[in-house]
């Protein structure tokens, strides 16, 4: 019988008794265990074992495996949560559409709502007509001043008529000068306006907007509360009983917050909206009572009033000095 032995000294060192039963511990018949895996090294000498893992590594692998799956986990959960809300208030709105769901309705809200919407279409209506007001004027005012050039050329072209001409010029110079000042008022009014329009109403409606899908979300967990309830005590398990509960609870409460804030946000829009347009709305009388009634003071006036800057003609612009 053939004996492999794995020699591991150096040819000029011999052996002791220790090392060689080292030695043979690792010796091995070939016949009898072609395929045999080492064991651990254990030295008899110093007892010191030399093992494939390290202590722990177990636990190791599994705590991070748990910590790799935490995130997708969360994603997971918060997925699902998305889903079945926006699914319960998909089903709540179609139901609400058909009849077959009642709606929350607070009366006096609704209406405030109703009418901010409608203040918004009408003020918006105002702003597009005042902007259509602005550009034609704009070409009256520029026809003006074109026409007064072409009556001075002529003046200077026609000795016979230079009076005329002269006197045909300044009209249409002052009328173009007037034109400007009421240009800036006019376009003081439409800045205003828009920001009233697209900014300050625009972001209570965002506001109404999260109040009315907290409640479509209340009133999809009320309806389902509602069913569990009628039904008989045998057919619905305690445990979705106390979760569906504690849903409507805790929607109750997103809806009642989001509701006292509308409230809050449409307060303060309705006076500071009041305080806007009482100030525009004066402007855009005086502006343009002043214009077509020829008095240049009073229109002056009314833009110091305001504190409108009226922007010359091919007026430099002002160094960064001047206007600190």
């Amino acid at each position: 019988m053939n004996t492999a032995v794995l020699d591991i000294y150096p040819t000029d060192m011999e052996p002791s008794r220790s090392q060689e039963s080292v030695g043979r511990a690792y010796s091995a018949t070939a016949d009898e265990q072609p395929f045999s895996v080492p064991r651990p090294l254990s030295l008899p000498n110093n007892g010191i074992t030399v093992n494939s893992s390290p202590p722990g590594s177990s636990q190791v692998v599994s705590q991070l495996a748990r910590d790799n799956r935490s995130p997708t986990a969360a994603k997971l959960d918060v997925f699902k949560s998305w889903s079945i809300s926006t699914y319960k208030c998909t089903k709540q709105m179609i139901a609400e559409k058909l009849g077959k769901s009642s709606r929350t309705i607070d009366t006096d809200l609704e209406n405030h709502i109703e009418r901010i919407r409608d203040t918004q279409k009408k003020y918006m209506n105002i702003l597009r007509l005042a902007k259509n007001l602005v550009t034609h004027f704009q070409a009256v005012v520029d026809t003006q001043s074109s026409l007064g050039e072409a009556f001075t050329e002529l003046a200077q072209k026609s000795p016979e008529l230079q009076d005329e001409f002269n006197y045909n010029a300044i009209t249409q110079r002052n009328l173009s000068k007037h034109g400007e000042i009421l240009l800036s008022a006019l376009n003081f009014f439409i800045s205003s306006l828009t920001t009233l329009c697209t900014k300050t109403i625009e972001d209570s409606l965002l506001t109404i907007k999260n109040y009315e899908l907290a409640r479509v979300e209340y009133d999809a967990y009320r309806s389902d509360l509602e069913t569990l309830t009628q039904r008989p005590r045998n057919e619905v398990s305690p445990t979705i009983l106390q979760e569906t509960q504690r849903k409507h609870e805790e929607k109750l409460s997103e809806y009642e917050k989001f509701r006292d804030d509308v409230n809050i946000k449409l307060k303060f829009l309705d006076e500071n909206r009041v305080k806007v347009m009482h100030k525009q709305l004066l402007l855009f009388h005086n502006a343009v009572s002043a214009y077509f009634s020829g008095n240049q003071v009073a229109l002056e006036a009314t833009l110091k009033q305001f504190n409108i800057a009226l922007k010359q003609p091919n007026s430099a612009p002002s160094s960064w000095l001047e206007q600190r």
